[in-house]
């Protein structure tokens, strides 16, 4: 299992990172997947997809740590105030570029529709695979894909989206 695990890895760093907004945060989430994964590997149904499985595990992880947070608030290391005053001028380049733009969008979708966008475009899973991993009908696969498309699309100032 350990071996199929490292296998899925960079599937899943990406998924984690599309969920959470950023490369450290997702890395978090990502260790964090590992570890409930490898801790819970009996829990693991042989019938099933590992991936799908990371997937979900991931899923479920970060919508408990939006709700933590949304509870107790951001928390901003006090190192890390020094850089709230000042702008950056490389961020400033960086948020003028469309993938930036796109990205803040994908940020800015339900995590719902988030995490069937990511399953569908990103990782290239079938509709049928997204609905056995998230556990939901096929049907609502498609029309949080479809809200999902028509939002980034807003954003993006255009209507279709990969």
């Amino acid at each position: 299992m350990r071996a199929r695990i490292v296998a899925a890895l960079p599937r899943l760093r990406r998924f984690c990172q599309a969920m959470t907004g950023n490369a450290d945060d997702g890395d978090d989430l990502m260790q964090a997947t590992v570890e409930r994964a490898l801790a819970r590997s009996d829990q693991f149904d042989p019938q099933t997809r590992l991936d799908s499985w990371l997937f979900r595990i991931a899923q479920n992880l970060h919508i408990d740590a939006v709700r933590r947070t949304r509870r107790r608030g951001a928390h901003l290391p006090d190192d890390e105030l020094l850089h709230v005053a000042g702008e950056d001028g490389r961020i400033l380049v960086e948020n003028r570029s469309e993938l930036a733009v796109a990205q803040h969008a994908l940020q800015q979708l339900p995590e719902d529709q988030r995490a069937v966008f990511v399953l569908v475009v990103v990782e290239g899973q079938g509709y049928r695979e997204v609905a056995e991993t998230l556990g939901i009908p096929i049907g609502t696969v498609m029309s949080r894909l479809a809200r999902a498309r028509s939002r980034i699309g807003d954003v993006l100032g255009r209507r279709a989206v990969a």
